[in-house]
């Protein structure tokens, strides 16, 4: 196949066939490798815990990467950067000539980073596990690698569908603004909630 053909295959594929997805699940997707199984996890607020609490979290999170083959961490941020921004103004500033407006510039600059230290916290923090395909209940299983996580101390719970397009959104595409996903393009017309 020489490269245009190529370009013409991936330009008709679908979005999920070029994100390797063959289709979501409850908890996950399917994949050609086997069920990718997302639980989302609450961080505790490191912030506030003594050098000791700190270290117990570490201690819990390595005890659980320990305890658990094929698993991966997908940590994302869940609010959007400021930092595009924040530059364009430095940027301004450093040409504007007129006082009053160096100054507007600069309020607006401080203003953004007001609001990224406050959102600076703002991660998601999703466990990734492949179910092996010998499983036949994979509900149980599931059920038992959320207990498992769990007990070591975190709170989890296992990621629906709207989580798990939320997830995919931000991960490719960096979108934190959407708030509610469609399945298929248009889908909110179609069913009159648009």
């Amino acid at each position: 196949m020489n490269r245009k053909q190529k370009k013409e295959l991936r330009r008709r594929q679908s979005t999920r066939q070029l994100m390797g997805i063959d289709r979501l699940t409850d908890h996950g997707v399917m994949t050609a490798g086997g069920e990718l199984v997302f639980f989302l996890v609450s961080p505790s607020n490191l912030s506030v815990l003594s050098p000791e609490g700190v270290r117990d979290r570490v201690r819990c999170l390595t005890n659980l990467l320990r305890g658990v083959k094929l698993m991966e961490i997908l940590t994302l941020n869940s609010r959007e950067s400021f930092q595009p921004n924040r530059d364009y103004y430095r940027q301004r500033m450093e040409r504007e000539t007129v006082p009053a407006i160096r100054e507007l510039l600069r309020q607006d600059m401080a203003h953004l980073s007001e609001l990224q230290s406050a959102a600076s916290s703002v991660r998601e923090f999703a466990l990734v596990f492949q179910l092996d395909r010998r499983i036949s209940d994979t509900t149980s299983h599931i059920g038992q690698l959320e207990k498992f996580i769990r007990d070591r101390g975190f709170q989890v719970r296992t990621a629906e569908g709207q989580d798990l397009m939320r997830l995919l959104a931000v991960y490719y595409q960096q979108d934190v603004t959407t708030e509610y996903y469609e399945s298929v393009d248009g889908e909110r017309w179609v069913k009159g909630g648009g």
